[in-house]
């Protein structure tokens, strides 16, 4: 889970949620065609977005605040999704 004070990010059993400024979408993980996530390009962020098998995107920004919090974040993402998707996409 990443968590700032207008959006959060959550990956676990059920999939994937995006928070944004209170507007919420839930993505199971039969529904994912893929999930990119990286740095915002400042460094102080990360954005994940979610791949439908449509083509069709949704992506969520969640700032670091410390900015160390944000390879933390990494580390516990590319766990989950190791977890949740072993084979990959």
């Amino acid at each position: 889970m990443a968590v700032d004070v207008h959006n959060s990010i959550v990956v676990d059993i059920a999939g994937v949620a995006f928070e944004d400024h209170g507007a919420a979408i839930e993505f199971s993980w039969q529904e994912i065609g893929s999930i990119h996530y990286k740095a915002s390009p400042n460094g102080k962020a990360l954005m994940v977005a979610v791949v439908l098998p449509s083509g069709q995107f949704y992506e969520c920004v969640v700032q670091a605040k410390p900015r160390a919090q944000l390879g933390e974040w990494f580390a516990q993402l590319a766990a989950v999704l190791g977890y949740y998707r072993p084979m990959g996409w």
